[in-house]
């Protein structure tokens, strides 16, 4: 069965999107409370897929560097202009993610796969050998 289009997007894509949309959403329409509406259901969602993939810690240490990229690029702004500002968040954000979350759950999937049957050489399914604790 085909996985939907999301699920084989990188959370990491989805977390940067969240900021750059976030902040259009609030450039666009001039209403800070839907922009904080943008990220949190961003922030919701990527959350939400993190933790079966890389866990409580990996997931909340995300969490923690898009708050700090959140603000670091309020203190940018002035210095470098909003929309780099916000690119270079979203850019740290996005890294960030894919090293805790993306490459973790590529792992676990990685892992996950070796004990599942394989094809053998007639095309066969063959058991998984067993593990020794």
């Amino acid at each position: 069965m085909p996985r939907p289009p999301l699920a084989t997007l990188p959370t990491a894509v989805v977390a940067a999107l969240t900021l750059v949309v976030g902040f259009a959403v609030g450039q666009l329409t001039g209403v800070r409370p839907l922009a904080a509406v943008v990220l949190i259901a961003g922030g919701a969602w990527c959350a939400w897929r993190s933790v079966p993939a890389a866990g409580w810690l990996r997931t909340a240490a995300v969490v923690l560097v898009a708050v700090l990229a959140f603000v670091g690029s309020h203190l940018a702004a002035p210095t470098i202009g909003a929309w780099p500002a916000v690119i270079a968040a979203a850019l740290l954000l996005g890294a960030a993610a894919w090293m805790l979350v993306d490459r973790a759950a590529g792992r676990a999937g990685a892992d996950r796969s070796a004990d599942g049957p394989t094809m053998g050489a007639e095309g066969a399914a063959v058991a998984p050998a067993r593990r020794r604790p």
